[in-house]
């Protein structure tokens, strides 16, 4: 077998994130049935570290769907949407426009709140459209990839709870890398996974369930059989999955939750991805034309997405400034293509992205920052 050209990159992209090499060789730590007795060993601590960082106690209960953040999203959309009931789904970029696809697909009888790109929900636009609209569920992203906002969890809940909603939320991108409270957020089901701030491979949607969400998923017909939430919390409750599950990454997931809580700390971890927000704010004001893309106090602790200057291309992006990073080691986020492909067909300024979750490191960051600072002078 010939030896694969593979480049090891330093990903600073949105996801899949960079891993640690203890996390990756943790991959080949024993092999195990998912019925057997050595299952416990690792899901019991796997979940009982999720409640953990969710902040939620025993109020929610985590389960783990194969596939990524949206097999969690699908299934909190064909479990708890009635035949007949209306889902409102309110976005901000292309990952809340995602949780609106994944509801018209499934036949659902849907609706998308948009707000343009860059900019949090408005509480008052919302609220206008649930009183029109009143719809019985409402979905929406709490931490939007594609533009780098982050939108307010608990006072949007509480908006969609004032008028009867139960809100379903999208926190793929963010769960891991900022603190929670999901006890007091006022969501339904939360849906997230591996592969962003968790620093682990892709590999499980993550969902935590209310016990309201369970009770009415209970009632829900159609659900098919993965995105049953029912399946799942009969196999959560007794620490296993509903299908089988990838071994190597439950043991790396095992090892990785332990080393947040028990090494690293929960708020340290929290507080680091707040000092790298906060270094690429200071970076992007000391470049010309550069500006942050999210308005401030809506800025993402895992992701910045920043504004460039007019006449910058998406080629010059993807072709120059990207393609001269990775021969400098570094995968660059050149923007969600999506969402670039919009604002430069109409006009608009282009952004790029900058990915600092899960593992990387306030150094780490720096180094990029300062490769990619040298290409970007250069358009």
């Amino acid at each position: 077998m010939s030896k694969p050209n593979f480049a090891p990159l330093k990903l600073f992209i949105t996801g899949p994130t960079y891993i640690r090499q203890d996390v990756k060789e943790a991959a080949l730590l024993p092999e195990f049935g998912h019925r057997d007795a050595e299952n416990d060993l690792r899901f019991a601590p796997i979940r009982e570290n999720l409640r953990k960082l969710a902040g939620c106690g025993d109020d929610y209960e985590p389960i783990l769907c194969l596939g990524s953040g949206s097999t969690a999203m699908e299934a909190s959309v064909r479990s708890l949407v009635a035949d007949g009931e209306t889902i409102l789904n309110v976005s901000v970029g292309a990952f809340g426009d995602l949780y609106y696809n994944l509801a018209a697909s499934n036949g659902k009888k849907c609706e998308n709140l948009k707000f343009d790109y860059g900019k949090p929900i408005d509480l008052n636009v919302l609220e206008d459209k649930l009183k029109e609209l009143r719809p019985e569920v409402v979905s929406f992203t709490h931490n939007e990839t594609s533009t780098g906002v982050v939108n307010d969890m608990k006072t949007v809940c509480g908006l969609i709870r004032k008028y009867g909603a139960m809100p379903l939320v999208d926190g793929v991108s963010i769960y891991g890398g900022a603190p929670l409270d999901l006890s007091e957020s006022g969501a339904a089901m939360y849906s997230t996974a591996t592969q962003k701030s968790l620093g682990l491979p892709a590999g499980f949607g993550i969902g935590f369930v209310s016990g309201e969400a369970e009770e009415k998923a209970e009632r829900v017909t159609n659900k098919g059989h993965h995105h049953d939430i029912t399946k799942h919390l009969g196999r959560a409750r007794k620490n296993q999955t509903l299908t089988t599950p990838n071994t190597c990454l439950a043991n790396q997931m095992w090892y990785q939750l332990d080393r947040i809580v028990n090494d690293e700390g929960i708020g340290n971890r929290f507080a680091r991805h707040v000092e790298m927000r906060g270094q690429v704010e200071k970076w992007v004001a000391g470049l010309d034309g550069f500006e942050m893309f999210a308005p401030e106090g809506y800025r993402s602790p895992t992701v910045s997405t920043v504004l460039c200057p007019a006449g910058v291309t998406s080629a010059q992006l993807k072709k120059g400034v990207k393609e001269a990073l990775r021969d400098e080691g570094y995968l660059m986020d050149p923007g969600y293509g999506k969402l670039n492909a919009a604002l430069e067909g109409a006009g608009r300024r282009l952004v790029f992205r900058v990915g600092h979750m899960g593992d990387i490191t306030p150094d780490m960051l720096a180094a990029y920052l300062d490769k990619l600072e040298k290409e970007l002078k250069k358009l």
